[in-house]
C-alpha cells in the first residue's frame, strides 16, 4: 500500500467514514494539523496564508477556507510555497524525501484547512494549538 493510500485511509477514518483503504498512517495528518496550530514554525493558518499570498497562490488557500469548492494545488506549487526546508522537515519525520511528501500533502492540506474552517473564514485568533486542532478535526 502506498503512502497516499495510507493518508486517504487515515483521513477517511478521521472523518468517521468507512474507507476502502487499509489502516492508514495518521502521522502526516498530525503533522499537517501541527503545522496549522498557533505557535508552529509555519506560523499557523495565518502564517500559511501569508506564505501562499507571497507565493502568488493566495486565492488557492482562500478557496480551502471558503465554503465553495477547493482549488487544487500541485506538489510543485506546494513545495514552492512552503519551501524546501518545511517539506524536508516533514519528510524526515517519515524517512522519506521531500518529493515523496509533497504529493500526498498537496491532497491532504486542502481537505484539512477546509474542515478546520467550516464557517468559511479564518478565525480571528488563529486555529488554536495542535492538540485542540486534532480534537476538533476528529469530531467533524
Amino acid at each position: 500500500m502506498g503512502l497516499l493510500d495510507s493518508l486517504v485511509g487515515a483521513l477517511g477514518q478521521a472523518q468517521g467514514q468507512v474507507s476502502g483503504h487499509a489502516q492508514g498512517q495518521p502521522e502526516l495528518l498530525n503533522a499537517v494539523i501541527g503545522m496549522l496550530g498557533n505557535g508552529s514554525p509555519v506560523g499557523g493558518l495565518a502564517g500559511l496564508a501569508a506564505k501562499f499570498q507571497q507565493g502568488g497562490l493566495g486565492e488557492v488557500l482562500q478557496s480551502w477556507v471558503s465554503t465553495g469548492q477547493n482549488l487544487p494545488i500541485s506538489p510543485d506549487q506546494l513545495q514552492s510555497v512552503l519551501g524546501a526546508d518545511t517539506l524536508a522537515t516533514l519528510a524526515r519525520q517519515f524517512g522519506l524525501n521531500a518529493g515523496d511528501v509533497a504529493g500526498p500533502l498537496s491532497q491532504l492540506l486542502p481537505q484539512v484547512v477546509d474542515r478546520l474552517t467550516p464557517q468559511g473564514q479564518m478565525p480571528q485568533g488563529g486555529l488554536g494549538g495542535a492538540a485542540d486542532l486534532l480534537a476538533a478535526f476528529m469530531k467533524r
